[in-house]
This record gives structure tokens, sequence and C-alpha cells, in this order.
């Protein structure tokens, strides 16, 4: 963070990174003086923004224009002079009526909340899936499949059905899975499949000391049908058409990049795993996100909460110059009620 401006300095530097937010073009010292609150002339403001460029908090994209905020000046922005705006009531009503008491699952919760949030925007949404160790097993069912194969189901948390085919040392009938899973279902439905998958393996170990053959052949595959068990996909994207629609990010080849690493996940993924262990709102401004395609957005993300438990994070993704004030309020009630939802569902 730079060091604290004069009170001049600052309000200056708020007036012009909100008229380019608002805008688009570099900002002049003549139209800072007409829209400022503060008595000064032209030219003491050309100097306080010389003093400012040199600071790197701005910077005139030609010789004859305006200036414009740099990454550093963003930044100064949002922690030092953002006042963020509250929510309409509109904007409250639907994302309430979306997100809490809705019924679906939660990869059903998760596009709506993207969706969601990109309408909102008119930018590209993001929500991480939630952690694994969140996931509370219902009830587990073993059939058998041809050849050494057994198709595990997993019916996860309150509604959620996933399949897992596990590969096994020789072939079992119906009757002998069925064994297998009353086994499981009276010793570990409602554990978390993180912690379960852990004590599914130490039950194999302990049963095999005790020659208990149906325990021990029940954990053994219930851990492998575990070990598979993940939410399709990292993240659920939404709007990612909608970066198109800004002039800063209309050259074809910095959107191909930016469109391969949402393809990609690593780079997005990497970088909503920092925020993971974080509190509150996380806003990564131009390159301070560590990837050189990402420069010329922004990242704003906030965590949602599971049984008291940050779960993953939501966040969109637009142009640097992008109306902070707002999007902060909405990302961080999108995910709040999100959390909300989840917790309902499960």
């Amino acid at each position: 963070m730079s060091a604290p401006l004069d009170p001049r300095a600052a309000e200056l530097l708020r007036l012009l990174v909100e008229r380019y937010i608002h805008d688009g073009q570099p900002v002049g010292s003549r139209t800072l003086a007409r829209s400022g609150s503060l008595d000064l002339s032209p030219a003491t403001i050309r100097n306080v923004m010389a003093d400012l460029d040199e600071l790197g908090l701005v910077v005139s994209p030609h010789t004859s224009a305006g200036r414009v905020p740099t990454a550093r000046g963003y930044r100064y922005f949002v922690d030092q002079l953002l006042t963020p705006e509250p929510l309409g009531d509109k904007d409250q009503a639907r994302i309430s009526e979306m997100l809490v008491g809705a019924p679906g699952r939660t990869d059903e919760l998760l596009q709506t909340a993207s969706d969601l949030l990109s309408q909102l925007t008119a930018m590209a949404a993001v929500v991480t899936v939630p952690r694994r160790n969140l996931a509370t097993l219902r009830r587990i069912e073993f059939l058998p499949l041809s050849g050494n194969r057994v198709l595990a189901i997993l019916v996860v948390n309150q509604r959620e059905v996933q399949n897992r085919v596990v590969h096994t040392d020789r072939p079992y009938g119906a009757d002998e899975l069925e064994k297998y899973a009353n086994a499981l279902n009276e010793h570990f439905a409602g554990h978390d499949l993180t912690s379960l998958r852990r004590s599914l393996l130490d039950e194999a170990v302990d049963a095999q000391n005790r020659v208990n053959l149906v325990l021990k052949a029940a954990a053994t595959m219930a851990a492998q049908a575990m070990g598979e068990q993940t939410v399709q996909g990292d993240y659920v994207l939404a709007g990612g058409a909608n970066l198109m629609g800004f002039q800063e990010l209309g050259d074809v080849a910095r959107l191909r990049g930016l469109f391969e690493v949402l393809d990609r996940k690593r780079e997005l993924l990497n970088l909503f795993d920092q925020c993971l262990g974080a509190d509150g709102v996380q806003i990564f401004i131009g390159e301070e996100s560590g990837y050189r395609v990402l420069d010329e957005v922004s990242v704003v993300t906030a965590p949602y909460y599971v049984d008291g438990q940050v779960a993953g994070r939501i966040g969109v993704i637009g142009p640097t110059r992008m109306a902070y004030s707002r999007i902060i309020p909405l990302v961080n009630q999108t995910a709040r009620l999100f959390g909300t939802g989840l917790s309902d569902e499960r």
C-alpha cells in the first residue's frame, strides 16, 4: 500500500478514479476543477496530478491527454477512499429469492449463483465448488457390473446422488454387495466424506486384524469410491461473453488469453485458493494476480460459509475500471446468501 496522501491529493485521486470508472476516458485537470469539491485552480490540480504520477498512482496514456488510474492507484482507492454503496431493495430481494429456500441440488445452486451474479454485475462470475469435507454421506449402495467392477451410489447431503465405478480384485454378487452397504450405512451414515474415508481405511486395517471379512471388504470398496468422489468440475463460470463488451479488453489476443485461463482453470483456481483462508472480500487488481493474462482485469471474491466453515469462494472477473463501490457489496451479499442456501440444501 502507498503511503497516505495528503487530503487534497487523496480527494483528487478519488475524483479522478470515479470519473474514469464512469466515463472510461482519461481525466484532465479542467474536468477535475469543474467536478471537484475543492476550490483549486487547473494549474494547482496539474501540479498535484504530477505528484500522483510520480507516485505511480496515475499515468497519462498520451502526452496531451488527461490521466488514468494505474493498478496501484486503484488499490489506494479501494483500500483508502472507497465507500461501498448499500444494496438496493430490488437486488437484495432478487438474491434472496434465487438462493435462499429455493429447491435444488448443490450443482443447481452453483449454477444459479453464478448466473445471478453475472447478470447483476454484467461481468463474468465464478463460484468454486464446496470443499469436499463439507459433503455428508447419507447412504451408500453397491451394484454389480460386468467383470471386476462395482457401481457405488452415494447419496450425499440431502438429495445429491453421485455414481462411481469401483474396480475390484474379483467379481461380487448382489447379495454380497447389499451386505457390505448395510454394514457401512449402519456404522457411517452422517459422517463427512473426508473424515469418513480416513475412518474406512482404519477400519479396513482393524478388520483385517480381527478377520472381519465383511467389514474389511466393504470399507476397502467404499474408501476407493470416496477417493474418486468429487463434484464435477472445480468451479462454475457464467457470463464469460460479458468481458467482450469492455473496450479495455477488446484486444482479440488478450481476450483469447483470458478465455484460455478460464478454460484451463488452473490459474484462476490458484488465485481463488489464495483467498480460501482469508475472511471477507479479497480483491486482485491487474498484475496483483501474478498472472500476466489477468493484468487488465480485476477479480473480486468473497467467501461463503457452511456450518461455520469457509466452504469456497464466489467472485467476479471484470476490467480494472469496474464500479468497485457497487460490485463489492453485490459479491459479498451473493456469497453470504449462497452459503445460507447451501446450508439449507444440506
